[in-house]
């Protein structure tokens, strides 16, 4: 597994306007866009390719392309806020979903909806969600897509607590994490600091 904190000054500069109070719901989105649009590029590095013979204008050559379709699976709900700018650069790709709740007895996450493309087993699957805090939901959202199949995940977020990285790094060994900003802790109510806040509700604007 590599941890990748991608530290992109363009990255960086949106990012701020997004962890800016004061940012409303529409630029929020527009530079959520933005920014997954930017990772996507960053995220899909290192994807196997294959040989294939095609004829140019000019001449035939073998060129390349991807040997594994590309399986987008958001956690829900703010992992959806990154799946438009992804796709915009991968417009191929299919989309999962999967969510997940905490059980207020036992305070684990639990899965509450999934659904995937029937070739799960044998895609590129990158599980997007802005927010890595504890670690726990994103987790628990890994193994359950591990056991429907698949095998070449990544995990991709826009913010991370160290606490959150170190719980993906035991739990799931075998994922790749690229995490666009490495933010500085949680604090005591679980958020991440500085963060940016609920995700989800300054997405959706409901956080009024």
């Amino acid at each position: 597994m590599a941890t990748i904190i991608l530290n992109h000054p363009l990255i960086d500069h949106k990012l701020t306007i997004m962890r800016d109070k004061d940012t409303g719901t529409k630029e929020f989105r527009q530079n959520l866009d933005e920014i997954a649009m930017l990772m996507a590029y960053e995220v899909t590095k290192g994807l196997p390719l294959k040989n294939v013979e095609i004829v140019t204008p000019i001449c035939p050559m073998t060129g390349k392309e991807l040997v594994r379709p590309i399986v987008l699976v958001p956690i829900l709900r703010a992992g959806l806020g990154l799946v438009d700018g992804f796709k915009a650069i991968i417009p191929n790709a299919k989309v999962g979903h999967i969510g997940m709740a905490r059980n207020e007895k036992t305070l684990l996450p639990e899965e509450y909806y999934a659904k995937f493309p029937s070739c799960l087993d044998q895609a590129d699957v990158i599980v997007v969600d802005p927010m890595l805090a504890t670690g726990g939901s994103a987790s628990a959202a890994l193994t359950n897509i591990k056991k429907r199949g698949a095998k070449y995940i990544k995990l991709a977020c826009l913010v991370a607590a160290p606490e959150g990285i170190a719980a993906i790094e035991k739990a799931h060994p075998d994922i790749d994490l690229i995490v666009a900003a490495l933010d500085e802790k949680l604090n005591e109510k679980g958020y991440i600091v500085p963060g940016l806040g609920d995700a989800g509700d300054r997405l959706f604007g409901t956080d009024e």
